[in-house]
């Protein structure tokens, strides 16, 4: 997700307002601060300046503070949020600290017109001087000459959570603004529309607000002061140093806390509400020169406030987050519940006997909004239950046991809940939570949990209050990795019979990075909910190896492949999606979320992507009008790119084996990503090319030499993208007799084309108004090239992409395409002998998975 800090293209205009010259690191009276200069803190790491996050005319002024140390521009405080500057007058606004105390930022238009200034800063007298110090932690202080802090930036904070701050969840004596508030838009630093922190009326816990509305809610805090957490370097934030941060709960005589640090040496690292309305960890990669997201929340759609509706969780232990109902309770609405809306939430299976009633422990779970905390400190678990067992109206509780900062040492605390259960989830059991006990009907005491045993690491609940679920991704990914070691063994067992039959190589199969070997699973009852018990009407595409069915898991729209019962060649292409796409991380690449081995099931579960596969839109006249050459250049690059990976850029080269029209799905916003992994193959680091005896894929896309030899190789997918390139610009099917004026296929009625200089007669006709000829015939000229019958004069896809990207005015004339000199009757001999080898092997072609 995009961040706040501000895109690079309006670069140039940041500019020409950052430092001219570096100041010192303070700001003292008779000396303002005007655009040009800033100041810089001791150390370096932050300045403050005016900036100009757009490109309006006269430009809009802010004054900020950003990180002063790395390339791309990302403010982490503004001043003048509603009240920006323009240089539109001789002198421009300034920055003045004034005798008061208080800083001053005036317009500078000559009727000392105050934009921003510091109210309230407490004089302190008998002092002399303050002065306005920039500290290397990025707050921004006013301080008397005695080092007493007057007024500090850390107090007012906008968007941004840094190292050092406090996010208050509870103030005792006086009122400060709390939340974070995001931007507007990326180049607009007004408040936006969500916000981020606690809510007076039901302290120690954290909220996600748009407006008025709660979007998320974080775990009531109980646990422990201090917490040190190491983030390990993810697999998509290569180059990220490992980061230590040390989470700290403060509960003292005027307010109740959290704050974190760092350790040394960590790159820069802050906590961001984007105004996207995603609260966001970001940590600054100085290999990529860009921030990385490391984690965020809401962590998945069931997590949004109250999704579950009443008595239901969400349940993030499984691969794809699902709504659940607790122990005892079934949905209100079943046919609202199995098609994945779940506002209803459920219902008791037994009604309560009034005080007759025990209570179930429900370990490693967030607790439920609405809470009453117990007055008076409730020493043990048993003294907390019998208040909530007297109390015939109490349907839960928690027991917490926290440090005090204050003297009187540990203080233990009783949460209560009466009426609706709403907002509840269950987390990883390493992960702690909490453990709810839960009031039932008919519970019988034996065997229950009354010595209020507690789950291990029960100081990661500080995590969710603190700071959101965002570092809860963090934890599960090096928690995760811990737990694989320690199960090596039994999950190479259970990965060697998952890959059974394949001809992979073995160093792939035994290769064992952290985040690959954790395959997906989902039980087969879910999936079953998921797809209303495999039901017809909720078929969207069908194949030879099966159906694909659309379906709802934890309220997130997903595609479920079921391969056929009876089919060998089901088998070995479920194994070979499950082992390549769990290691293939790609935007371009379709994503694979989980998958099922139970009984005799073989099921694959994709993102469902809306707008279909490609084929079904480009030769649909009723639906081609969608793709204007923009959108169809964008596809062209998009698949370009996730080819590069595949062959380049990914641990080993894969060879896709059917690249077409139909194996590529168009995302919301018509973005292509790459599909049907089911006969690709890997290649070693020094193998070039493999030969087999069966030939799979589908007629037209294939390169001639796999086609009637068997060979293939990377050249034999640039064959592919080839054919399917000038599919994209023509919008002509590849073997289309009607549209090719008796040529006997797209590529050689294309050359044709091309020798003839007829090449502006190409573009599908809905297109050839708006089109750009130099990139149709840049588009061309590289899909000839690609479908050249030598495969050693194809390019490879690095140089298409770099020429797709930056165009080219060096390239080759291509040669005649694949084909061109064949006898008719051998070619119909070949189609015969492609179809009679491949019928088993074709791939489901799916629509909008």
């Amino acid at each position: 997700m995009d961040s706040p800090a501000l895109p690079c293209c309006i670069a140039a205009l940041i500019i020409l307002f950052l430092p001219l010259s570096a100041s010192d690191d303070r700001l003292v009276p008779g000396k303002p601060l005007f655009p040009g200069n800033t100041i810089v803190s001791d150390g370096g790491a932050f300045a403050l300046g005016f900036f100009n996050p757009s490109n309006s005319t006269p430009a809009k002024l802010y004054l900020g503070i950003w990180y002063n140390n790395i390339p791309e521009l990302t403010v982490v405080w503004v001043a003048n949020r509603e009240t920006p500057a323009t240089n539109s007058s001789s002198s421009g606004p300034k920055l003045s600290l004034v005798n008061t105390s208080n800083l001053v930022l005036s317009a500078g238009d000559g009727n000392g017109h105050v934009l921003w200034t510091t109210t309230n800063v407490a004089t302190v007298q008998g002092f002399s001087t303050p002065a306005a110090v920039l500290l290397n932690t990025g707050n921004l202080i006013i301080r008397s000459s005695n080092g007493t802090t007057l007024w500090q930036s850390f107090d007012h904070r906008t968007d941004t959570f840094l190292p050092g701050m406090k996010l208050r969840m509870k103030y005792k004596k006086r009122n400060i603004d709390e939340r974070l508030v995001s931007w507007k838009g990326p180049s607009d630093p007004s408040q936006g529309r969500f916000s981020y922190g606690s809510d007076p009326d039901t302290p120690l816990q954290m909220f996600l607000w748009e407006g008025e509305r709660w979007v998320a809610r974080s775990n009531p805090w109980t646990g422990i002061p201090v917490l040190s957490l190491r983030q390990h370097n993810p697999p998509w934030a290569t180059n990220i140093s490992d980061i230590i941060i040390y989470l700290a709960y403060v509960d003292n005589d005027e307010e109740i806390y959290a704050s974190y640090s760092l350790s040394d040496g960590a790159p820069h690292t802050r906590f961001v509400l984007a105004y996207s309305g995603e609260y966001q960890l970001q940590s600054w990669s100085s290999n990529s020169l860009s921030w990385v997201v490391l984690g965020k929340w809401p962590t998945a759609e069931c997590t949004l406030y109250g999704y579950c509706g009443p008595y239901g969780y969400c349940d993030e232990t499984v691969p794809v987050p699902t709504c659940k109902c607790l122990d005892g309770f079934e949905p209100a609405n079943m046919q609202e519940w199995t098609s994945g809306r779940f506002v209803a939430g459920c219902r008791r299976k037994e009604h309560l006997h009034g005080c007759r009633d025990n209570f179930l422990a429900l370990p490693g779970m967030k607790s439920p909004d609405k809470f009453t905390l117990v007055g008076g400190d409730r020493s043990t678990l048993e003294e907390c239950r019998a208040e909530c067992n007297h109390n015939c109206s109490c349907v839960g509780y928690v027991y917490g046991n926290k440090s005090s900062g204050r003297s009187g040492g540990d203080v233990t605390t009783c949460f209560m809940w009466a009426g609706e259960l709403v907002d509840t989830g269950k987390v990883y059991e390493e992960l702690g939570g909490e453990t709810f006990y839960l009031r039932l009907a008919g519970m019988d005491t034996a065997g229950m949990d009354t010595a209020g045993k507690r789950i291990k690491s029960n100081a990661i609940r500080i995590v969710l209050p603190v700071l959101g679920s965002g570092v809860l991704v963090l934890i599960c990914i090096s928690l995760a990795w811990l737990k694989f070691k320690g199960k090596n063994k039994k999950w190479r067992k259970r990965k060697r019979k998952i890959l059974d039959g394949m001809n992979i190589p073995d160093e792939v199969v035994e290769e064992n990075p952290p985040h690959d070997q954790e395959f997906p699973f989902v039980r087969l009852e879910q999936i079953a909910l998921a797809t209303q018990s495999f039901s017809e009407t909720c078929v969207i595409g069908q194949g030879g190896f099966g159906k694909v069915y659309k379906g709802t898991l934890g309220g997130q729209e997903v595609a479920v492949k079921r391969l056929s019962r009876d089919s060998q060649q089901g088998t070995k292409e479920f194994s070979n999606e499950v082992i390549l796409i769990a290691k293939l991380h790609h935007r371009n690449l379709v994503r694979l979320l989980g998958c099922c081995g139970e009984k005799d099931e073989k099921l694959l579960i994709y993102e469902y992507l809306p707008n279909k596969s490609l084929d079904a839109t480009l030769f649909d006249d009723s639906r081609k009008l969608l793709l204007d050459w923009v959108t169809r250049f964008t596809i062209i690059k998009g698949v370009a790119r996730g080819l590069l990976y595949l062959h380049e850029d990914s641990r080993f080269t894969i060879i896709h084996r059917d690249l077409k029209a139909g194996n590529v799905l168009l995302d919301a916003d018509m973005k292509p990503k790459i599909a049907d992994f089911g006969m690709a193959r890997i290649f070693n680091d020094n193998q070039q090319n493999a030969n087999t005896q069966r030939v799979v894929g589908t007629y037209g896309y294939m390169a001639p030499e796999y086609a009637m030899e068997g060979m293939f190789s990377t050249k034999s997918d640039v064959y592919s993208f080839g054919v399917l390139l000038l599919e994209v610009v023509t919008g002509i099917r590849r073997n289309s007799d009607i549209r090719t004026m008796g040529f006997p296929s797209l590529t050689v009625y294309s050359w044709n084309m091309w020798k003839e200089e007829k090449t502006e007669e190409l573009p599908d006709s809905c297109i050839m108004d708006s089109c750009s000829p130099g990139e149709v015939l840049l588009c061309v000229h590289v899909a000839l090239l690609c479908v050249q019958e030598n495969p050693d004069d194809r390019p490879p896809m690095s140089s298409v992409v770099f020429v797709l990207e930056n165009g080219s005015t060096t390239l080759p004339a291509p040669k005649r395409p694949a084909y061109f000199a064949r006898q008719s009757a051998e070619m119909e001999q070949i189609r015969n002998d492609i179809q009679t080898s491949a019928s088993s092997f074709t791939l489901t072609e799916i629509e909008g998975r």
